[in-house]
């Protein structure tokens, strides 16, 4: 075997073996660059994803806000001047619904808008600003709750479909709306109690992405995010209203991006996020709001990242 087939294998098992770390730690742990090292699917697996209690339905409206401004390199912040990208600065709206048809099956639809400010350094040293807002990747996934009576433990497959504007030409294909490729989705999730009484418990939830079919000129990187959190239910009032303070982290990593335009040596990271929120319940209504801070990035070459995120949900059940 040469040095350079030594060199893939050695990545490879680096690779599943970090999958496989994450998903154990979110297992044991009790839960809502590209130039998009924020890690954009971060959103699409914390508590804006229900945990189905029933038969029924549950509509929700999703905001979430991202600004990307500081350069990253490896687990550290690195000069501006290494990376031509400035600032990428996103507001993702996601309008979905989830309805099980039994305490079995189920289905979730998840459609995103996103809106994006993109600023680099041209060829010739100048910066250029472009704003571009567009339909993003829709997203449809099962849902299978068949585990348990109480529906605490399930698992979701699906598609991300290649819907998103991922042709807007003063965007990179890595800052695009969408990805422009056909994406397998596969998660689990679990929530129990850590008290006798109920009022503490406890969630995990994972997922994986995978690229099925992409661009000739991009692949985008496959996604693995655990989330593990933890939540309070003892304020109630009349049992009409309740506030539940949720702390959750998420790990997430991504692979190198490909093709011709994928820079990998530019893409993947490893991040890690703890975020504190607060839920109001006001009967079949409930407002979620959440402030995520990163504690760990590492990630390959220069990319621009976030400090912080922020994030907004109202449900409805029917």
């Amino acid at each position: 075997m040469n040095s350079s087939s030594m060199h893939r294998v050695a990545l490879a098992a680096r690779t599943t073996l970090l999958a496989a770390s994450l998903l154990v730690g979110a297992t044991f742990v009790p839960l809502s660059a590209h130039a998009c090292a924020c890690g954009c699917g971060v959103f699409d697996v914390g508590t804006g994803s229900m945990f189905p209690d029933g038969s029924g339905g549950t509509v929700f409206v999703e905001a979430d806000f991202v600004n990307q401004n500081r350069n990253w390199s490896g687990t550290s912040s690195a000069p501006a001047d290494n990376n031509a990208d400035k600032l990428v600065r996103s507001e993702f709206y996601t309008a979905g619904v989830q309805y099980m048809f039994n305490r079995r099956w189920g289905i979730q639809v998840d459609v995103p808008y996103w809106n994006r400010k993109f600023t680099t350094q041209d060829d010739t040293g100048d910066l250029s600003t472009n704003e571009h807002a567009a339909l993003g990747d829709i997203r449809i996934r099962g849902v299978y709750t068949g585990f348990s009576p109480d529906m605490s433990s399930g698992l979701t497959f699906g598609l991300k479909l290649p819907t998103g504007d991922s042709n807007y030409p003063n965007f990179d294909p890595d800052t695009e709306i969408g990805s422009g490729s056909t994406d397998l989705l596969l998660g689990a999730f679990h929530r129990g109690h850590l008290s006798k009484d109920g009022k503490v418990g406890y969630f995990i939830r994972g997922q994986w992405q995978e690229p099925l079919q992409t661009k000739s000129n991009y692949r985008p990187g496959n996604e693995l995010i655990g989330v593990a959190g933890a939540y309070y239910q003892g304020w109630t009032h009349a049992d009409s209203f309740a506030i539940t303070p949720i702390l959750q982290v998420t790990a997430a990593y991504r692979g190198h991006d490909g093709g011709i335009d994928g820079h990998p040596e530019d893409s993947g990271y490893t991040r890690l996020i703890v975020a504190p929120g607060l839920e109001l319940h006001f009967s079949k209504i409930r407002v979620y709001a959440e402030a995520g801070f990163a504690v760990h990035d590492n990630v390959s070459g220069n990319q621009l990242v976030s400090r912080q995120n922020y994030k907004l949900t109202a449900f409805y059940s029917f």
